[in-house]
C-alpha cells in the first residue's frame, strides 16, 4: 500500500499527516516553533526552525510505519513570507511573515506612484502589506546590505522543499501572493521585477502544485530511512492546499478557512480580477483560478481572548451555554488585531469592542469575538456578490471550525449552508493529495477530490436569525469607515 505525507508548514506549527493511497490518514505529528516580533507591528521567523521541526516531524510521523511504502511529499504553507538566501545558501535575515506590517510606505508606492491599475494589468493584483514585493522593496530601502547579498527569494514552504530536495522552485498558487507573478498567463511580470529591483534568476522556477519537481536528496532519504526516490510534489499555498483538502476545485465552490487567519475562498470557472482588486485573483492548485478574500485575525481572535484575556485554554466551556444568544447579542468585535487586508487594505485597523453595557457580560463579549470574524469574512463574500458570483453554500476548515457554536454563527452570517468535512486537516491533507496526482496515482485534483473527500455534516442557516444577524451585520459595515481617521492617530 502507497503512502504519502502531506505538510502544512503554518504560522505557529507544521502539521504532517501520513496519508494512504485510499485517503485514509495512518499517523499525524505536529511540531510548534516561535514566532518573534522585534517591533511594533513586524513579524519574522526563523526559516532553519521551519526544516528542523519538519524533520522531527517526519520521524515521529514515520516511527512504526512501513517507510517503504512513502511514495510522495507535498507541502502546503504559510503565503507571502520573504525568504532570501546568499551564495552559500544561507539565510541572510529572518523571514518576514504575511501578517507583518511595516511596508505600509512601500505598499503606498506601488498602488500610489505605480498604480493600481497598473499593478493590476502586469499581476491582477494590488499591493496588500504582506505581499511578497513590498517586504522586498522594504529590504531594499532599509537594509541595503542585506538585499546586495541576495541570490536566491522563495517561499515558506519553499525553502522547506529546498531543503528537502535541493529543488529551487514554487507553484502558481503560492507565487500569485508575490505580487510579482502574471497570475492571468502564469509567468513571472517582468515590469514587477524592475519595479522591485528582482533579478530573475533568483526567482523560482514554477511549476503547477500537482506537478513533480524532484525527489529528495539521499542525505535526507537517509536521514529519515526513505527512498531516494520519494517524489516531491511542487504543493500549494496553504490556502489553496486546504481548499483542495476539502474537495473546493469545480467552479462556484467555496471554502471558507478559520485559521490564524481566515479567508474566504472562491473558485472561478475562469481568470477573472474583482474591479476593485478588494478580493485577491489567485492560481488555483488544480490548474485553475479562485477569488480569495482574506482577514489578517481570525482563530487568533479567539485565542487572544481566551488565553490573553481570559488566561483560560478550556474554550468548550466558555462557549457552553451561548447559542440561546445567537442574533441577540448586542456586543459588536471589530477583529483586526494585526489590521487587516481584505477588503479595506489598511495595516493602522485595530481591533475594537462596541457596545457594551453594564448588564454585558463575558458570554457576551466571547460570543462577539467569533461573530466579529464571521462579519470581516462576510465583507470578503460581499465584494464576492457584488461581482455577480453567488455561493449557495460553502465548505469549512481550519481550528475554528471544530467549535458547533462558531459553525452556526457562520451559516446563520452568511445565510447558507456550511459544510464541514469528514478529514479536517485542511491545508496538510491537501498537500497529501497533490503529492498523490504528482505520483500518478490519481491524473488530476479534480479525480483525486472526488474519490477522497466526503461531507461529514451540514449545518443549516436559521431563518429568523439570519434576519436578526442581517439587521447587526449592516452596523458592523458601519464601524470601521467611522473609526478609520481614529486607527491612524494610534
Amino acid at each position: 500500500m502507497s503512502t504519502y505525507i502531506g505538510i502544512d508548514l503554518g504560522t505557529s506549527s507544521v502539521k504532517l499527516l501520513l496519508v494512504s493511497e485510499e485517503g485514509r490518514i495512518l499517523n499525524s505529528a505536529v511540531k510548534s516553533y516561535p514566532i518573534s516580533y522585534p517591533e511594533s507591528g513586524w513579524s519574522e521567523q526563523n526559516p532553519e526552525d521551519w526544516f528542523k521541526e519538519t524533520i522531527s516531524g517526519m520521524k515521529e510521523l514515520l516511527c512504526g510505519q512501513d517507510r517503504s511504502e512513502v511514495k510522495g511529499i507535498g507541502i502546503g504553507g504559510q503565503m507571502h513570507g520573504l525568504v532570501m538566501l546568499d551564495k552559500d545558501d544561507d539565510v541572510i535575515r529572518p523571514a518576514i511573515l504575511w501578517n507583518d506590517g511595516r511596508t505600509q510606505k512601500q505598499t503606498d508606492y506601488l498602488n500610489e506612484v505605480i498604480g493600481k491599475d497598473k499593478l493590476s494589468q502586469y499581476t491582477a493584483n494590488i499591493a496588500f502589506a504582506g505581499f511578497t514585493a513590498p517586504k522586498i522593496l522594504w529590504v531594499r530601502e532599509n537594509e541595503p546590505n542585506n538585499f546586495a547579498r541576495i541570490e536566491k527569494i522563495m517561499l515558506p514552504k519553499d525553502y522547506v522543499a529546498y531543503r528537502l530536495g535541493g529543488v529551487h522552485c514554487t507553484d502558481y498558487s503560492d507565487a500569485s501572493g508575490m505580487l510579482l507573478l502574471d497570475v492571468k498567463n502564469r509567468r513571472w511580470s517582468r515590469e514587477m521585477l524592475e519595479i522591485c529591483g528582482v533579478k530573475s534568476e533568483w526567482l523560482p522556477e514554477l511549476y503547477e502544485s500537482y506537478e513533480k519537481v524532484g525527489t529528495i536528496l539521499p542525505s535526507v532519504a537517509e536521514d529519515l530511512g526513505l527512498s531516494p526516490d520519494v517524489v516531491l510534489a511542487a504543493g500549494a499555498g496553504d490556502n489553496a492546499a486546504a481548499a483542495v483538502g476539502t474537495g473546493t476545485v469545480c467552479g462556484g465552490a467555496c471554502n471558507l478557512s478559520l485559521g490564524t487567519s481566515g479567508t474566504a475562498f472562491i473558485v472561478g470557472d475562469g481568470f477573472s480580477v474583482d474591479e476593485k482588486n478588494a478580493l485577491h485573483s489567485f492560481c488555483h492548485a488544480n490548474g485553475g483560478y479562485h477569488l480569495m478574500g482574506c482577514i489578517l485575525s481570525a482563530a487568533s481572535c479567539n485565542e487572544w481572548w481566551m488565553k490573553k484575556v481570559l488566561n483560560t485554554s478550556d474554550f468548550a466551556a466558555e462557549q457552553q451555554g451561548l447559542e440561546s444568544l445567537l442574533g441577540k447579542n448586542e456586543v459588536i468585535f471589530l477583529p483586526y488585531l494585526m489590521g487587516e487586508r481584505s477588503p479595506h487594505n489598511d495595516v493602522n485597523a485595530r481591533a475594537a469592542f462596541i457596545g457594551m453595557r453594564p448588564d454585558t457580560s463575558r458570554g457576551n463579549i466571547t460570543l462577539a469575538v467569533m461573530e466579529g470574524v464571521a462579519f470581516a469574512l462576510r465583507d470578503c463574500m460581499e465584494v464576492a456578490k457584488s461581482n455577480g458570483i453567488r455561493v449557495s453554500s460553502t465548505r469549512i476548515c481550519g481550528g475554528g471550525a471544530k467549535s458547533r457554536l462558531w459553525l452556526r454563527v457562520m451559516a446563520n452570517v452568511m445565510g447558507i449552508p456550511v459544510e464541514t468535512v469528514q478529514i479536517e486537516e485542511g491545508p496538510s491533507y491537501g498537500a497529501a493529495i497533490l503529492a498523490m496526482v504528482a505520483c500518478g496515482r490519481y491524473k488530476s485534483v479534480d479525480e483525486a477530490t472526488k474519490r477522497l473527500i466526503r461531507i461529514k455534516d451540514t449545518v443549516l442557516p436559521d431563518a429568523q436569525t439570519v434576519a436578526k444577524y442581517e439587521d447587526k451585520y449592516r452596523v458592523f459595515k458601519m464601524l470601521y469607515p467611522a473609526l478609520k481617521d481614529a486607527f491612524a492617530k494610534f
